[in-house]
């Protein structure tokens, strides 16, 4: 089985984990604020929605998705709020139908395209089957900490994480960029104790600024859902360190990241 059907499987997985938590909500839940601010559970689970709707017009109607992009530059700065504004609005078992429905065309687009070498475009560069899913896949994952994090769950962290640590990694010369600082010149090793005991490694092995600690923790502050103070990852070297203060692995400005957990409200 090629890495994109693999992905595109993982993608699946962790769309269910995270229907198995707010499947059964009551429709009070849905309005429990999540840490992200004048975000819900309802918001995130509508920008999911929402989000995936964009890819599978970017995977089957590029005009449609040109369209999307047009509106995204007209509001750069609320776009996003907007989407997830309007999504929340919705009773919860449509806004739940809705994802579910979405999430399962998105992924039978994703299936059909996997053998193709097409780009699709995107709001960022144009992406393959493999990196669209991959990022759907990240999103999901950091969105679900998310709604954990409102309902008090503990989630057992996965193998899939080592798609969203390698999103992490890959995006260090974007996370610089995004904050007009130039890229580290010198290569830096990740180490990473994954969920099943083994390690992940990114960069070449003599590198002589090393990032390590566990992949939950690292993917948690590459995904922003948790301040530096509050992870197992350490840094070794003057870029590293910086690194670590500014990972994002998301797309867009610089993200305001996660107080440390005592100075939150």
């Amino acid at each position: 089985m090629s890495e994109t059907y693999v992905v595109i499987d993982d993608l699946r997985d962790e769309s269910a984990e995270l229907d198995s938590l707010v499947g059964e909500l009551g429709a009070g839940d849905w309005g429990r604020a999540t840490p992200a601010p004048r975000w819900s559970i309802a918001h995130q689970i509508a920008h999911l929605a929402w989000t995936d709707r964009a890819a599978l017009l970017a995977v089957t109607d590029a005009d449609a998705f040109a369209g999307e992009v047009e509106k995204a530059l007209a509001a750069p700065e609320t776009f996003v709020d907007e989407g997830a504004e309007a999504g929340a609005a919705q009773e919860p078992t449509a806004l739940l139908a809705q994802w579910r429905d979405g999430r399962e065309e998105l992924q039978k687009a994703l299936r059909a395209a996997a053998d193709s070498k097409t780009r699709f475009p995107w709001y960022g560069p144009p992406m393959s089957a493999a990196s669209m899913a991959t990022g759907r896949l990240m999103e999901t994952w950091a969105h679900g900490q998310d709604i954990a994090d409102a309902l008090g769950v503990t989630r057992t962290p996965t193998a899939r994480l080592r798609h969203v640590a390698r999103i992490g990694v890959r995006a260090r010369g974007f996370a610089f960029a995004v904050h007009q600082l130039p890229a580290p010149a010198d290569d830096i090793r990740v180490e990473l104790a994954a969920p099943g005991g083994e390690v992940w490694t990114y960069g070449p092995d003599d590198a002589a600024q090393r990032v390590t600690g566990t992949a939950l923790d690292f993917c948690l502050l590459v995904t922003q859902r948790a301040h530096r103070d509050d992870v197992d990852v350490r840094a070794e070297g003057p870029d590293a360190d910086r690194w670590l203060d500014i990972a994002q692995a998301f797309a867009g400005p610089p993200g305001p990241g996660r107080a440390p957990k005592g100075t939150r409200a």
